[in-house]
């Protein structure tokens, strides 16, 4: 009998073909003695030192299948490299579409802002009554443009969602042409493109190429009105120089989703900046089908089919 570790995060029932049994294990937890033979280990809101015990006692295991869109978790624990690592690549694209909108809209729209006013019950005028039509700032997604940072399958649900709001969508990836209907340049191509940006967000992955991506020289390339939305991985943004932007005003704001440490520590000045909206890495979080995804991708690994989303390790 075959064996593959489904953790208790994981709420939808996964098909299993004839010959294999199942057994939960809880993620921060040691694993149970009983799932050492485990062929195949299912990942999700697992914590690093239960990953690496896992890498250290699961010797027959030949498959981690992580529900997160990015491995970098797995990729430390230090697995053997001829076990296959699949990502949850297309789980959390609806979520941390909605959230990455959420956050542009109240940075938009003034929430943060809105909300410290009714904390003080205070009627923010500034930000009701008669406006201006045409403002240097970013008040509204109707004619904004907005360049997306890690243009992937997230990316290309999310860059409809503005244009139908009347944004304009520049696309940032490794490739440059066009992706979904949408142009795409590379980095190269940032000094061309930010200056114009009313807002900046990032969808990058965790690597060592995007380590402080969005550093001090890219945020001096975005105009004073600019914000920046981070729904990527924390590694990718230089907080340090995102915190000197907004507060000499080089740029307007930031709503941020991920953070280098997490959870972010009280310490952080981060926190006592009222033009950074915090979220507590929420936008993920809810793999969407993750039962159906796990069942056909284990059929086509009882098949010796090709798996989905392979992970180059």
């Amino acid at each position: 009998m075959r064996t593959i570790l489904l953790p208790t995060t994981l709420e939808e029932r996964v098909a299993l073909p004839q010959g294999w049994r199942s057994l939960d294990y809880d993620p921060a937890l040691p694993l149970p003695t009983a799932g050492l033979d485990a062929e195949v280990l299912v990942v999700w809101g697992n914590r690093r030192p239960a990953l690496a015990d896992a890498a250290r006692r699961l010797a027959g295991l030949r498959w981690v299948a992580c529900l997160a869109a990015g491995t970098d978790a797995v990729d430390d624990a230090g697995f053997d490299p001829s076990v296959v690592v699949t990502s949850g690549r297309g789980l959390h694209d609806g979520p941390v579409t909605e959230h990455a909108l959420a956050l542009l809209l109240a940075c938009a729209r003034r929430l943060p802002d809105l909300v410290r006013a009714q904390d003080e019950r205070r009627w923010a005028g500034e930000l009701g009554g008669v406006q201006r039509v045409h403002d240097t700032k970013f008040r509204t997604l109707a004619g904004a443009h907005v360049v997306v940072w890690g243009f992937g399958s997230i990316a290309t649900r999310l860059a409809p969602l503005l244009v139908a709001l009347g944004a304009n969508v520049t696309g940032v990836a490794r490739t440059a042409g066009e992706r979904e209907g949408f142009g795409v340049v590379t980095p190269d191509e940032l000094p061309r493109v930010l200056p114009t940006a009313d807002a900046l967000v990032g969808i990058l992955p965790a690597t060592a190429q995007t380590r402080h991506a969005i550093d001090a020289r890219v945020l001096a390339m975005l105009p004073p009105r600019a914000f920046v939305v981070n729904v990527g991985r924390g590694s990718t943004l230089d907080e340090s120089a995102l915190v000197d932007a907004v507060r000499t005003r080089q740029i307007a704001g930031a709503a941020l989703d991920v953070f280098e440490r997490e959870p972010l520590p009280p310490s952080s000045p981060l926190w006592g900046e009222p033009r950074i909206l915090i979220s507590p890495h929420a936008a993920g979080g809810r793999p969407q089908r993750a039962g159906t995804f796990l069942s056909d991708a284990l059929r086509a690994y009882d098949d010796g089919r090709p798996l989905p989303n392979v992970v180059a390790r």
